[in-house]
């Protein structure tokens, strides 16, 4: 029998958004652990792919993405952040958000650099550091207000500090980071060499007419930062794994280095039917909206129980405490929801690595209103 070499990342196993899901079709659950929307992107948009396809656009696309859609791309920062990006040398088109930050991170990170996250933490980050030697350095966030103390931050950083990822808004949290925020980070990394992965893939859903902060709008930090975003979240297509990379040319550079040999390309058709479907700004502007509909609705369908509403100033995820409701800790309460109450969530604590129980667990709004709806039906009952 062979003897298999040890594993890479040998403390990691199975998701938290899989299992969730899975005990959520177990038990014919309604299911708003995962980030994904249960209703149809628009026909428009389906339509475009069709064409493309028909018109034979169906072999690789340029290793850095079709032009075609790396310009609208840099329309839209343009217009929405009053940055330029050159569409040729500093957008590359990815397979989707997380695989622009694996490769971002294996780009630029080796063994022992040191890497600050901000949690709680999209599970991506920390696994994808340490496979490439690097160590994870964490600020924990907590509930209600999950605020960040910059100075805690600062006593992070050291000479060995490569990178600092920022989630905004932040995925489970539905914070977004304020102007003083990114004026104390601008002051941490002032004069060092430190580089900023910025995952901003959600960053037209922001509510009450609030401004998301981009990386890319201060040009102290644009200069040494990387900034993901995702057409998944934008066109309600998690499934067909689109995001892009923006970043100064020196950086692109290494970027596509090691993007040519992760996927190299990504899907030709469906690259030209985005394009297409960009030129009408409308379909990513009223996104806001769209979402803070579906959002305001369940909290107001929440707010006659006993959980309490944490603040949800953006993504599409609602964040509920539940100390009122059970004593239980949030990976068996979370359990108890979707096998007794038909409503799969998600626990915070899984978006830390040391983190105590803080009597949270997550909600995806990005649903049908009769999926809200029923969801909302059976969370009364508790």
């Amino acid at each position: 029998m062979i003897k298999l070499p040890l594993s890479k990342l040998c403390n990691v196993g199975t998701t938290i958004f899989s299992q969730m899901t899975q005990l959520a079709n177990e038990n014919e659950a309604i299911n708003l652990s995962q980030g994904f929307p249960d209703f149809m992107p628009d026909p428009e948009l389906l339509n475009y792919v069709d064409r493309f396809i028909k018109e034979g656009f169906n072999q690789y696309a340029p290793m850095g993405g079709m032009m075609r859609l790396k310009e609208e791309i840099a329309k839209k920062i343009e217009n929405s952040h009053k940055s330029v990006y050159h569409p040729d040398t500093e957008i590359t088109i990815t397979a989707g958000g997380t695989q622009a930050i694996f490769t971002t991170i294996a780009t630029f990170i080796k063994k022992d650099d040191e890497v600050i996250i901000f949690e709680p933490a999209y599970d991506c980050y920390e696994p994808t550091v340490e496979l490439f030697g690097g160590v994870v350095k964490r600020f924990e966030m907590n509930a209600p207000d999950f605020e960040i103390d910059w100075n805690m931050v600062k006593n992070l950083v050291s000479d060995k500090t490569k990178m600092i990822i920022l989630n905004n808004p932040n995925n489970p949290s539905g914070k977004i980071l304020k102007e003083n925020d990114i004026q104390e980070l601008i002051k941490i990394v002032e004069g060092t060499s430190i580089l900023i992965l910025s995952d901003e893939v959600y960053e037209n859903i922001v509510f009450d007419g609030k401004q998301h902060l981009s990386i890319c709008k201060y040009p102290e930090l644009k200069k040494r930062s990387l900034l993901v975003a995702s057409f998944g979240k934008l066109f309600h297509i998690t499934g067909w794994k689109v995001g892009y990379c923006a970043a100064p040319k020196a950086l692109t550079d290494e970027f596509r280095k090691i993007h040519q040999f992760n996927v190299f390309s990504v899907n030709t058709p469906i690259q030209l039917a985005l394009a297409e479907y960009m030129k009408n700004p409308d379909h990513y502007d009223q996104l806001n909206q769209f979402f803070q509909e579906k959002r305001d609705f369940l909290r107001k369908g929440l707010a006659t129980t006993s959980f309490e509403l944490l603040d949800c100033e953006g993504t599409y995820f609602q964040a509920l405490k539940y100390d009122k409701v059970s004593d239980k800790n949030d990976f068996d309460f979370a359990r108890e929801l979707t096998i007794n109450y038909k409503v799969a969530s998600v626990p915070f604590s899984s978006f830390y690595k040391n983190k105590l129980n803080d009597n949270v667990i997550r909600l995806c709004f990005a649903k049908k209103q009769e999926t809200l709806e029923r969801a909302i039906e059976n969370l009364a009952k508790l």
